[in-house]
């Protein structure tokens, strides 16, 4: 059987092996040294802000994001209904109550639209809105020149999710700059990884120095270990931010690599009636993932057919996200929808898309792709 091609593999080579040997090689192994703090000012640098905390993943920066904002228990969080599970998890670690709202049909990003009236349901009842958390799917970035000037006349922090964005820009203006602060992910099949972990950042620095602060079990500056409040165990080793460090060098041009396979995938669905690539128009998306919906209708088949055929030649997909309203552990959970979230959940599929895909693996893919496409063509199953 073939060595399987995965949806989005870590990129690493020669040079994070360089920049990991000589973190070890300096002795700064635990979560602090030289390399966590310039790869925190090189993100901030990179993303535009003031500054930045390197945490162990986006999960965490979420977290201390939302605690730095002021969410507090009992709080009504607006959450996309379309995201990992860990945007809302963060929601729950605090004892809010996620509102889960739904995407636009073209990009999968939150509908700003529904936000606006949540918005105005919520405080309408005397409802306390600790927060908007919008997340940036697929790479790219969700509607801020709408959804900013929502937040701000209702007087509500933004945070941004934006661990699917790293790279992309809206209007010019980076991911992870908009709101009050902005939580990153590097996980492994991220843009770019660290293996594990994540970073708030934001132009507060107070909200940083607080998130730092909670970040390292909320330990006093005394010569003794003293805590006056509950903290968290989320720093990120140096050895990690390390690599992380030596990802942010070859950062554009694993963009530029998910952007042509994504260039590649639109050429070969544009004849086929009833496929579409989601969020094809942005051409500042960093293309972290590329998804297609399909429409059985006018083709003749269904994502879950193409998925199926290609596992049967070692290639990895997955649907979309499954959208939280959908998951047995938000049973209940307040929600505005549109069906647009459950309808690219049930006709959307995500395709390989990294950037270490090797060109043999991706003429794999494109070879599976036309095979099946031409089974179909002909009237016959692939």
């Amino acid at each position: 059987m073939s060595q399987t091609v995965y949806l989005s593999p870590p990129d690493v080579g020669p040079l994070e092996e360089s920049y990991l040997v000589a973190a070890l090689r300096s002795g700064w192994v635990a979560p602090v040294g030289p390399d966590l703090q310039a790869f925190e000012r090189d993100v901030a640098e990179r993303v535009g802000t003031g500054g930045a905390v390197a945490v162990n993943s986006g999960t965490a920066a979420l977290h201390l994001a939302l605690l730095g904002v002021g969410v507090g228990p009992g709080d009504a969080v607006i959450v996309p209904t379309l995201t990992f599970i860990a945007t809302a998890n963060a929601v729950r670690y605090i004892g809010a109550r996620p509102i889960f709202v739904d995407c636009e049909p073209r990009t999968g990003n939150v509908d700003v639209d529904l936000v606006d009236e949540v918005v105005r349901r919520l405080r309408s009842r005397g409802e306390r809105v600790g927060a908007v958390v919008p997340v940036d799917m697929f790479g790219s970035c969700a509607d801020y020149s709408r959804l900013t000037p929502v937040c701000a006349d209702a007087g509500i922090p933004l945070v941004e999710d934006a661990a699917e964005a790293l790279g992309a820009r809206h209007r010019g203006r980076p991911a992870g700059s908009f709101g009050q602060v902005g939580a990153l992910s590097f996980n492994g099949n991220k843009i770019m990884t660290t293996s594990g972990g994540g970073m708030l950042v934001s132009d507060d620095a107070a909200l940083l120095a607080r998130a730092r602060h909670l970040a390292t079990q909320a330990r006093e500056p005394t010569p003794h270990y003293e805590h006056r409040e509950t903290g968290y165990n989320y720093r990120l080793s140096n050895l990690l931010a390390a690599l992380g460090r030596a990802q942010l060098v070859r950062l554009d041009g694993m963009i530029a690599r998910r952007r042509h396979l994504r260039d590649q995938y639109a050429k070969v669905f544009a004849p086929v009636p009833g496929v579409e690539l989601v969020g094809l128009d942005d051409t500042d998306s960093n293309c972290w993932l590329t998804v297609i919906t399909v429409d059985e209708e006018q083709c003749g088949w269904q994502a879950a057919d193409l998925a199926a055929y290609l596992a049967t030649r070692s290639i990895e997909t997955r649907p979309v996200w499954n959208p939280m309203h959908r998951q047995p552990v938000f049973v209940g959970a307040d929600s505005l929808l549109t069906g647009a979230a459950d309808r690219l959940f049930t006709h959307g599929l995500t395709l390989p898309s990294g950037s270490a895909l090797t060109e043999r693996q991706v003429g794999r893919v494109f070879e599976a792709i036309d095979d099946f496409l031409g089974g179909h063509r002909a009237g016959r199953p692939a």
